[in-house]
């Protein structure tokens, strides 16, 4: 999929340094924030009904917040909070990994539902509209596995991260791969994020608005399939 989105661009460009890269596109991040920020905006408008009524099942659902917070890591390693509608008990972090393996016993009835749709994702819109994310950038990680990352590879911290991205759509099956496995954590940090980061990469060295409305309808499109 990614080679199929990047096939003209990437043996051209893929040896750049991406800071000159970013340089090229002033443009192109003008018109991508610009869109963030008018999407957003009303996005946040026309859901707010949906989010009174989530906010209302999930309370009713189990004890805690409506609204999941975790710190990532941003832009220029700036941090900041993620906001995420509520899928996992009280406290669940204190009670086991941050990673999510499959059918973990934290998540809520309600939460197995918003996760395998994807409306969990949806309050990150208020992350968007405050200029912390991008529709479309590299996933946001946590500090623990972003301390972790090669020179090379921190590159990606160059540009806003996003609610979604190439890696999301190749691995969106990441938490049911981490179940078969006997150390989660341990291929996570040895396949996955290497994966992902060079997906980052290639978007970063093509990105374009038209590329982003391509990994959104692509996104979508995944997320129906399932």
């Amino acid at each position: 999929m990614a080679d199929s989105l990047f096939a003209v661009e990437l043996d051209q460009e893929h040896s750049l340094n991406i800071d000159t890269i970013l340089q090229q596109k002033r443009l192109q991040l003008i018109l991508k924030r610009v869109f963030d920020i008018v999407v957003s905006f009303i996005g946040l408008v026309i859901l707010s009904p949906l989010f009174i009524i989530l906010a209302i099942v999930i309370v009713s659902d189990s004890k805690g917040p409506v609204f999941f917070k975790q710190t990532r890591v941003g832009r220029n390693g700036v941090l900041f909070k993620i906001y995420k509608f509520r899928t996992m008990i009280e406290d669940a972090e204190a009670k086991g990994m941050q990673l999510t393996v499959g059918d973990d016993s934290r998540i809520t009835n309600v939460g197995a539902f918003l996760r395998k749709t994807k409306i969990d994702e949806l309050p990150q819109l208020i992350n968007v509209l405050k200029g912390e994310m991008s529709f479309v950038g590299p996933r946001p990680e946590v500090p623990k596995y972003v301390e972790l990352y090669t020179e090379d590879q921190r590159q990606v911290l160059m540009v806003r991260p996003g609610i979604t991205d190439l890696a999301s759509i190749e691995y969106r099956n990441e938490s049911a791969l981490l179940a078969t496995t006997d150390n989660p954590e341990k291929v996570y940090l040895e396949e996955i994020i290497p994966g992902k980061l060079e997906l980052n990469r290639k978007y970063i060295v093509n990105m374009s608005l038209a590329i982003d409305m391509r990994i959104i309808m692509r996104t979508i499109s995944a997320i129906l399939s399932q």
